[in-house]
């Protein structure tokens, strides 16, 4: 099976891409917001990652780690890269900016649900903080809901529930 994104409301379709053959065109109409797109079926390619593109899990953690989204009805398993400074969580959404956008239609998170911050202390160590962003439903940390003031260091492994969806912090690997 394979899944198309809607352009316009960015929902997912799915079909059956054996039925097919390479080179024709498919015209689908998205059941959530009825737009008409066309997709044409070809080879599939893999492209040269550019400079900032990372291939796996653990080419991520060379700089300052990752989060891996865990598989489940929402969406699939992701592995989101993080940067130095505030790390902006939440849910994938068309004109919302910010730094690990989840792709997801779980609605109990919010589009700015939580932030991971990654400093280096005096010795070169990275430290990591969690705290929520204001969320609706809540940060869970290891099943314990973040009080709103809460700043709590975390470390590799921590599993972290923001909505429905949980996902665990993959810190960077230190020399």
């Amino acid at each position: 099976m394979k899944r198309v994104r809607c352009p316009k409301c960015e929902n997912y379709l799915t079909f059956d891409e054996t039925k097919y053959t390479e080179g024709q065109s498919l015209v689908f109409i998205c059941e959530h917001c009825k737009k008409q797109f066309s997709i044409r079926l070809g080879k599939t390619q893999v492209k040269a990652p550019l400079n900032k593109e990372k291939l796996d899990d653990a080419s991520y953690r060379k700089e300052f780690g990752n989060i891996t989204v865990i598989e489940n009805v929402f969406g699939f398993k992701q592995i989101l890269p993080l940067q130095e400074g505030d790390n902006i969580i939440g849910r994938r959404s068309t004109g919302t900016s910010i730094n690990v956008p989840i792709e997801t239609s779980d609605m109990s998170m919010d589009r700015h649900h939580c932030v991971i911050n990654i400093k280096k202390n005096k010795e070169g160590k990275l430290i990591y903080t969690l705290r929520d962003d204001s969320s609706l439903t809540g940060t869970f940390l290891n099943n314990e809901i973040l009080n709103d003031k809460d700043r709590i260091r975390i470390e590799d492994g921590a599993i972290i529930t923001i909505g429905a969806t949980t996902f665990i912090l993959r810190t960077a690997e230190q020399q």
